[in-house]
């Protein structure tokens, strides 16, 4: 074998043992020194290798959609632990549908986009928003993993 074709081997072995290395990205886009708490409805689930995605519909105390300055109901997603881990603790398309009710606290984005990293328990209310809100109190601790 040519010092050449050395040379291209091993920047091609490199190059796919670094990939999964670069699919797993930094948390400096997430503001950690605040957090936010929403209540939402739950619109989809992205389930992913490393991080898995809730987007939902952010509810108010009673339940309906907070809107936002455009008219139109305000959304948000949340990066989670991965998919595997969700499961482990009891969240998959299975058991955490579309229209679930939940409550989560994350860290925002830096840049004001509405997505922000899970940290904290997932508190799981079921498809009606419960007397008194969905918390502790009235819903399904999860503790999950959130990276």
């Amino acid at each position: 074998m040519t010092m050449g074709r050395r040379l291209l081997s091993a920047a091609v072995v490199a190059a796919l043992a670094a990939g999964p290395a670069y699919a797993h990205h930094s948390f400096a886009m997430y503001d950690q020194t605040q957090t936010k708490t929403f209540t939402g409805k739950l619109t989809r689930y992205i389930p992913g290798a490393n991080h898995a995605q809730l987007i939902f519909e952010v509810l108010g105390p009673d339940g309906k959609p907070m809107i936002g300055k455009d008219g139109k109901p305000q959304q948000w997603g949340v990066e989670t632990g991965s998919a595997a881990a969700l499961a482990r603790r009891g969240v998959s398309p299975k058991t955490f549908p579309n229209g679930t009710i939940f409550t989560v606290t994350l860290f925002p984005l830096r840049d004001g986009r509405p997505f922000g990293a899970m940290t904290g328990a997932l508190i799981k209310c079921g498809a009606a928003m419960p007397p008194g809100g969905c918390n502790e109190k009235t819903g399904e601790v999860l503790e999950v993993e959130n990276n």
